[in-house]
């Protein structure tokens, strides 16, 4: 038998992520940051295909941290990040200076991006129990 006690993994008590876990998230977090800043800036200078090598970027970082975690927190930590540099990025400056147009693309950016990391996180891996691939009702 497993080590694990008998009942649902709602039940379990919560444990800390370890270490390298936690080092894993931060990670994917700030390597977000970077994709939503770099994809700011190529979406609007080649712009049909631009926009497609951004939201590609920011998809394929969400689908890869998923991936790479083998969780849907691994979705998660990069996608709040590219979130986070992307709304401070939209913000104007005292100046009057901003970074994004008021323009179409813009705006597929913003929306495109935030529906990838939605679909991302959701689609992700979820925890998958160990053991064979026979049904878990055998």
């Amino acid at each position: 038998m497993s080590d694990t006690p008998p009942g649902s993994l709602l039940a379990q008590p919560l444990r800390p992520p370890s270490a390298g876990r936690a080092a894993a998230h931060a990670g994917l977090f700030l390597l977000g940051a970077v994709v939503g800043l770099a994809g700011a800036l190529v979406q609007a200078g080649w712009f049909p295909g631009g926009l497609l090598l951004a939201l590609a970027g920011a998809g394929g970082l969400f689908l890869g941290g998923a991936h790479a975690t083998g969780g849907r927190g691994g979705a998660v930590a990069p996608a709040a990040g590219w979130i986070v540099a992307v709304i401070l990025l939209t913000t104007s400056r005292p100046e009057g200076d901003f970074l994004f147009g008021a323009g179409v693309g813009s705006y597929l950016f913003l929306l495109g991006g935030m529906a990838l990391a939605v679909i991302c996180a959701t689609v992700g891996f979820g925890r998958q129990p160990g053991g064979g691939s026979a049904r878990l009702g055998k």
